[in-house]
Formats: structure tokens, sequence, C-alpha cells
């Protein structure tokens, strides 16, 4: 598990587990994030991290800082090879995001999801996030065109 650095960045542009696995009609250019990754996700409380095998990316995980202790997990995605147990790079950047929220004392992680991703919405329960209500996301939760269902994990 690394922290993100510039010189990943070519590696996350190449990155096309939301076009290829999933058939989400997104490209680079619909996620301007990733050409500021520093901006926008490596202040106040938030991170970005990547699981690197073999200088190729094969999973992220962000945390976006949303004021008042709250963060968002963003672009969590693992290559299909490295899910699972065999290699748990889910539970390790997950876990990694987890620590880095706890060590800057923040009280929440939120995040929004398709309906589609069920193996997703598993995991996330399994690892002590509970399902919300959109209504109860707090001030400032970026809610995208694909978020239909909300989940929380407190600190």
């Amino acid at each position: 598990m690394f922290s993100y650095e510039n010189a990943y960045k070519i590696f996350l542009k190449e990155q096309s587990i939301q076009q290829d696995e999933y058939g989400v009609a997104i490209t680079a250019e619909d996620q301007p994030d990733l050409f500021k990754i520093g901006e926008v996700y490596q202040t106040g409380n938030g991170y970005f991290w990547v699981a690197l095998t073999q200088d190729k990316v094969v999973g992220t995980i962000s945390l976006l800082d949303i004021g008042r202790s709250n963060v968002v997990l963003r672009k969590m995605f693992v290559s299909k090879e490295f899910r699972g147990a065999t290699f748990n790079t889910a539970k390790l950047l997950l876990d990694a995001a987890k620590q880095w929220a706890s060590e800057q004392e923040v009280e929440a992680i939120y995040l929004g999801t398709t309906p589609l991703f069920l193996a997703a919405h598993r995991f996330y329960a399994k690892h002590g996030f509970e399902r919300i209500d959109q209504t109860d996301l707090p001030e400032g939760f970026p809610v995208l065109a694909v978020d239909k269902l909300f989940f929380k994990y407190d600190i």
C-alpha cells in the first residue's frame, strides 16, 4: 500500500475498472479530480492511496475531507484479479483509510454508491459500514449522479 505520488498519474489514467468491468460510460475527462489528486484529496483530513504490484496500480481508495470531522470514501477500486481473500487488496486499502481517519480524529466516513455493486455493499457492511438514508448525509457531501445508496462508518 502506498500513498499517492505524482509518479502514479500515468497508471491512474490507464486504470479502466469502471469502464471495462462495470460498463460505466466514464472517461478520464469525466473525472477531473484524477488530474488534481493532491489538490482534491490530499488536503485536510483527506488522502489517496494506491495498491501496486510490479509498478501497476491494482487498487485505489481515497478520503475526501468535507469538513466538520467527516470524510467521504471515494475512488475505491480493485482490479478483478486482486479481489478476494487471496490478496485482501480491498481490505488492506480500507484498513489504511480507516486507520488514517482515526489518526486524524475523523468522526465518520461516508460513502455513496450505485445499487448495482452488490458485492461492494456486502463488503462495506462486513467492515462496519451501516446503510443510511440520503437525508442523513452531512452538509457538504458530494452526491454523484450514480449515488443511490449511502453508508456511514463511525470511527
